[in-house]
């Protein structure tokens, strides 16, 4: 009976391909663009940290902050951008400037204190593998160092936010599902036409297209993994090339996210060693994926923005 009913939906599908392909192509880019279509609604919500019951607000120090990387960045409709207080230890966003909702940059809470103030971090609830952080062990107080960030290093970081949504980074990840997706698809039926394969018997064709939605699965992933990183690239790039200042800022930045998590790795013990590599980037969750750029190579590509002579 199910293989009937699978037969009858193969059938229909094989009829109306053309429209199938074209709706799961929609489908699969309006799915990857629904934090940034609506992010007041999506986004918001998921990252905004509370206390005592209520939303953490902005600092007027942190709101001025973020004005001033606007303006310094020449951020284009700055306006669009508005910024709230989240829960994460790295800034995030969402929205896309040229859409009715805008963008939100989602600013960490330990960047309400900066590296005059380190001991007001300790202010902060920090629970690692259900334990809370004690500030004052020797573990605690590395992490502290790690967590405080300069007016420099904070300006870079949110003017990375920025900049990856005045590129529009949302929209070019959004697009490689659905272009993997369609040329897997008409990949695996012009060469199924020219091997013939049509008038062959149903257990080769079986065969055959189990193979190709494996090669286009690998193809999305590898895709989607450089995609990514290039976006990555792009916009430390760009907010590294406002000034020296922000280079400078860049490297700290992403010289106390290595150490940070050095930290988090000897912190959680064996499930740390699986997630954090022992130079501080990210382990790969698979063998074959790397969806973020290691941050000693985004470092390092800061450093050489930096060593290029000034004009």
């Amino acid at each position: 009976m199910a293989a009937r009913f699978l037969w009858k939906v193969a059938a229909m599908v094989e009829r109306h391909r053309t429209g199938f392909l074209t709706i799961s192509c929609a489908g699969l880019f309006g799915a990857n663009l629904t934090f940034h279509i609506l992010p007041e609604d999506t986004f918001r919500p998921l990252y905004q940290a509370w206390a005592k019951g209520k939303p953490v607000e902005l600092p007027e120090n942190v709101q001025h902050l973020f004005h001033e990387v606007l303006i310094e960045g020449r951020i284009q409709s700055g306006n669009r951008y508005r910024a709230f207080v989240v829960f994460s230890f790295h800034p995030v966003s969402a929205g896309l400037p040229w859409l009715p909702a805008g963008c939100l940059v989602g600013i960490p809470a330990n960047f309400c204190d900066t590296t005059d103030d380190e001991h007001k971090i300790a202010n902060h609830v920090v629970v690692i593998e259900g334990k809370e952080v004690d500030w004052e062990s020797p573990e605690g107080l590395i992490l502290k160092g790690t967590l405080t960030f300069s007016p420099e290093a904070q300006k870079f970081a949110i003017a990375r936010e920025a900049m990856y949504l005045q590129n529009n980074g949302p929209l070019t990840r959004a697009v490689v599902a659905p272009v993997c997706l369609a040329g897997t698809y008409v990949c695996g039926v012009a060469i199924k036409q020219l091997l013939g394969l049509y008038s062959g018997p149903v257990l080769l064709r079986g065969l055959y297209n189990i193979a190709v939605l494996a090669v286009g699965l690998l193809g999305y992933c590898l895709s989607y993994d450089a995609v990514s990183q290039a976006v990555e690239y792009k916009a430390d790039r760009s907010a590294a090339s406002i000034s020296t200042d922000f280079a400078r800022g860049g490297v700290e930045f992403y010289n106390k996210i290595l150490s940070q998590n050095k930290s988090f790795r000897a912190l959680m013990g064996k499930s740390g060693e699986k997630i954090y590599a022992p130079n501080g980037n990210l382990s790969p969750t698979y063998w074959i994926r790397l969806k973020h750029a290691p941050y000693t190579s985004r470092r390092d590509s800061i450093i050489n923005i930096l060593n290029l002579p000034q004009a």
